[in-house]
């Protein structure tokens, strides 16, 4: 069994085999303009020549896929098959030799549902291209459900299996409705439309992708001083160093007999020089013992 090698991806839209380094195109401007900059200095798009980049210009199926597998970072490095895959063992118009046979490959071992018999020369549609998008951004893990519906004025224009994905489309946030409440759903995407949908994709999907810091355990002890004050003690989890700390930033009282004590967890600069000693380090503050105590990380409060 042998592990098929990295298929190197030409990061193009037109089917050029070069892209050049990141400029100002003359003929686009307003939000396209950054989305454009921005993905071809990721190098997933390129101009037709150094000056222009047609943004009202059609896109063909091949021009996309390419643009989005690119985009979503989607690859088969880690399958292994008893053959070289060709993209003619998966779709009858696409030659082996084409600049864009290795996206295709990518795209169908990824599990995207392009049909059989494509034409890749074809002009692509909004909903097409909206489907293929949603469905490549979404193979980069669980994306949260949204129990949302949005109101489409044209929705029976829609191909029914397109339905969900593009309703998750304008969801995400990668597209919105025009004027009218409509997606115009056959019509042909523009490239500038394209890349301003592949761009914001490209947001949601490094959002989604960025891990949340592990959580510290902070313990809260409330020690009674009388009848009237409690004592509340805020401790971190064992340190290494004495270079980390814990700040008290204030004190919320809520409705119900509830307080909430904010704090910071400060940690020592990569090049400090602390002790190096076991630590626990502790805050204390005072409230009324007619308050219920709880904590909260300043940043989750909404400071």
């Amino acid at each position: 069994m042998k592990k098929i090698a990295s298929l190197t991806l030409v990061s193009v839209l037109l089917g050029s085999l070069t892209w050049q380094t990141a400029f100002a195109f003359s003929d686009v401007d307003g939000s396209q303009a950054e989305a454009v900059a921005a993905l071809q200095a990721r190098g997933i798009v390129s101009g037709v020549d150094q000056d222009h980049f047609v943004p009202q210009g059609t896109i063909t199926y091949a021009q996309s896929v390419q643009m989005i597998v690119k985009a979503m970072k989607l690859n088969i490095d880690n399958l292994r098959f008893f053959k070289q895959p060709l993209a003619s063992d998966s779709y009858t118009n696409v030659p082996n030799d084409a600049w864009y046979a290795d996206a295709f490959i990518i795209a169908h071992y990824n599990g995207l549902d392009i049909p059989k018999d494509v034409n890749p020369n074809a002009v692509i549609t909004r909903e097409q291209f909206g489907d293929l998008l949603v469905r490549a951004l979404e193979k980069n893990g669980n994306f949260p459900l949204v129990k949302m519906f949005v109101i489409i004025k044209d929705a029976d224009q829609i191909t029914p299996e397109y339905q969900g994905a593009l309703q998750r489309l304008l969801l995400y946030k990668i597209t919105q409705l025009d004027q009218d409440g409509k997606l115009n759903p056959k019509a042909a995407l523009t490239r500038g439309e394209a890349a301003t949908w592949v761009h914001n994709a490209t947001k949601v999907l490094d959002a989604h992708m960025v891990k949340p810091a592990p959580a510290e355990t902070v313990t809260v002890q409330v020690d009674k001083v009388n009848d009237d004050v409690n004592k509340v003690t805020l401790t971190r989890e064992s340190k290494p160093t004495s270079g980390y700390d814990i700040i008290i930033t204030g004190i919320r009282f809520e409705d119900g007999g509830r307080s909430v004590v904010t704090y910071k967890l400060l940690d020592p600069a990569p090049d400090a020089i602390n002790a190096t000693v076991i630590t626990q380090p502790k805050a204390v503050t005072y409230v009324s013992s007619a308050y219920e105590v709880t904590a909260e990380l300043e940043a989750a409060a909404g400071k």
